[in-house]
């Protein structure tokens, strides 16, 4: 397996050694941090600690709520934001999805962006006293950066909150001004298992009773938090080497007769999304990794189903078109002779593709 190309840490990506190495530390500290006694409050130290630093490398000045995952974190903020509506984009992972139920839906143009004055009309119609937007940072599946300096005002304007799913984007770029952040430990080089819920001020958000401060309930998982602590103090400045090398990646595909797609907006260096036309993305998938490259269809949450991307679809795709999608996220290691290798092969298959057409 040592000649295997992984080209969807998206997806997840490997824990950082320093991540690991604090993971280990954190089992050493096994008491539980809600316990009175000296143990207990050694792991407590522990706990705030790490509370701080990832704070402190995200640049975060509000609360900070560890939870299970950015999934878990998703929920809190649509299930217990104070507020009185819930808006949604239409191309927001499916975990937001599920969590804000019969959520309000503003809709994306063909780039997959949010406009400004799309959403103003959908918060001009709701008729809420306090809204809350929820709006992704950055696409999982094509990379696309949403313009929320450009929307925050426009949330701010009709009394709301806005909610950014931060998953994709943590620990790579800057976090946007928002009132609530969902981020996760295991896209950034942590562990599984952990992310955390920022929050401007406690009073925009529900208690709910129990641990965190009473907004969330269950026993902290202290070896997670540690690593995950460690994963972004150890993080690499690497996101604009990504750039140089998903730029090329993306002039090579279009050479080759393939889609780069939301080619037009800002995307995240790290993500990209191509269409190869004639061959379905299964196949695809099956070929790749037949040649040693693991990439995937879409996000990790769907990319075993048959269905269509609903981000895809959000974006004006035909089923058939989406159907020929996959998708390629890099991580620190990624360097250019993968590009090539990715590319090679991605050429090879689009050329069978087309002999069969003929």
């Amino acid at each position: 397996m040592a000649d295997r190309l992984y080209l969807d840490h998206a997806a997840t990506t490997p824990i950082l050694k320093a991540a690991r190495d604090a993971v280990f530390e954190g089992m050493e500290r096994w008491a539980n941090p809600s316990s009175p006694h000296g143990e207990g409050r050694k792991a407590r130290a522990a706990l705030e600690d790490a509370r701080r630093r990832i704070a402190a490398s995200l640049g975060w000045t509000g609360e900070l709520v560890f939870t299970s995952g950015a999934s878990e974190a998703i929920a809190i903020a649509l299930g217990r934001a104070v507020a009185d509506a819930r808006l949604i984009s239409t191309v927001e992972h499916d975990a937001v999805h599920r969590a804000a139920g019969e959520a309000f839906v503003v809709p994306v143009g063909g780039d997959g962006t949010v406009a400004p004055d799309a959403l103003a009309g959908r918060l001009g119609a709701l008729a809420a006293r306090q809204p809350l937007v929820a709006i992704q940072s950055v696409n999982n599946e094509t990379g696309v950066i949403q313009p929320l300096d450009r929307l925050l005002p426009v949330v701010r304007a009709a009394g709301g909150l806005l909610f950014a799913d931060c998953s994709q984007s943590a620990g790579k770029v800057a976090l946007p001004e928002a009132d609530l952040i969902a981020i996760s430990g295991h896209k950034l080089g942590g562990p599984p298992g952990i992310g955390a819920l920022l929050v401007k001020d406690f009073g925009m958000l529900a208690p709910s009773g129990g641990q965190e401060r009473g907004y969330r309930g269950g026993t902290e998982n202290l070896p997670a938090v540690l690593g995950f602590a460690a994963a972004l103090e150890a993080s690499r400045n690497w996101v604009a080497r990504a750039g140089e090398l998903r730029a090329h990646m993306d002039a090579a595909i279009e050479a080759a007769g393939g889609m780069v797609v939301a080619r037009g907006p800002d995307r995240l260096p790290t993500i990209a999304s191509y269409r190869m036309p004639g061959m379905a993305a299964s196949a695809q998938l099956i070929q790749f990794d037949l040649a040693g490259i693991a990439v995937s269809a879409g996000s990790a949450c769907s990319s075993g189903t048959l269905r269509t991307s609903h981000v895809l679809a959000a974006m004006g795709w035909s089923d058939a078109a989406a159907g020929e999608v996959v998708r390629v996220s890099f991580g620190p290691d990624t360097g250019r002779a993968d590009i090539y290798r990715f590319v090679e092969n991605w050429r090879r298959m689009a050329k069978e593709a087309r002999a069969r057409a003929a």
